[in-house]
């Protein structure tokens, strides 16, 4: 098997459910792929390299011994993660991806993103999210102590929820016109992407055919991956 695709796991020491399913599926379906993808959201949040606690460093951990036996990895942030910094990448032997991007895989040009940079209805989103990925304002972020930046993030994570509450599903899903403008603009027939927590596969009309978007699953009532053999189906396990 070519590669695998996960996302949006937001790993967190609250789910210990997830975090052990993850363990797992590292030791018994990741070897099976010579490439993993992590598609962003990987952890629930985080504050930077330097607030690794032992939850966090089991997993890099984990993710290293996968590297080190061969394997290629490679780390997308997601709106959750997006402060994961060189330590973590050193630390794991992760590849950084930058969002969105394009490998080859079967033979084809395929586009990888988070997702989020598709929810363009969310416009209140689109102007935090370009504002704090500011690459000033991350490296100010990283000089602030470490108490601060942890009650910054448990703010704005209950921001983000209370956000949520106000706002539509169809807000918070991708705008259909900017999947298929983004596609072209890459000149892909398959998008595989996160975030939504929606997983599954819509066919897409583009001006050079039908392509295709796939969803990543999240990893909340069970553990999804997606491996990048030809007919590119999703796969979901228990937790």
């Amino acid at each position: 098997m070519q590669a695998q695709f996960i996302s949006d796991l937001h790993l967190t020491p609250e789910r210990p459910d997830i975090a052990r399913a993850f363990l797992r599926f590292m030791d018994e379906q990741a070897p099976k792929a010579a490439t993993l993808y992590i598609l962003g959201d990987f952890f629930e949040y985080w504050v930077g390299d330097d607030a690794m606690e032992p939850f966090h460093q089991e997993i890099a951990d984990k993710l290293r011994h996968y590297t080190d036996a061969g394997h290629q990895l490679f780390f997308m942030p997601g709106n959750r993660d997006f402060a994961v910094g060189r330590g973590f990448l050193k630390q794991t032997r992760a590849q950084w991806l930058q969002d969105p991007c394009t490998i080859e895989l079967n033979g084809e040009k395929v586009l990888l993103m988070h997702g989020d940079l598709l929810c363009t209805d969310d416009e209140q989103y689109q102007k935090y999210r370009k504002r704090i990925r500011h690459p000033l304002v991350l490296g100010f972020l990283r000089l602030l102590p470490l108490s601060y930046r942890k009650k910054l993030a448990a703010r704005i994570r209950a921001n983000s929820q209370k956000a949520k509450s106000g706002k539509s599903l169809e807000i918070m899903d991708v705008n259909r016109d900017e999947v298929v403008r983004v596609m072209e603009q890459y000149g892909v027939k398959t998008l595989i992407h996160g975030h939504t927590h929606r997983p599954d596969t819509h066919a897409v009309t583009l001006s050079t055919g039908t392509g295709q978007r796939i969803v990543l699953g999240d990893w909340d009532k069970c553990g999804w991956v997606l491996p990048g053999d030809s007919d590119l189906h999703q796969q979901r396990f228990s937790l």
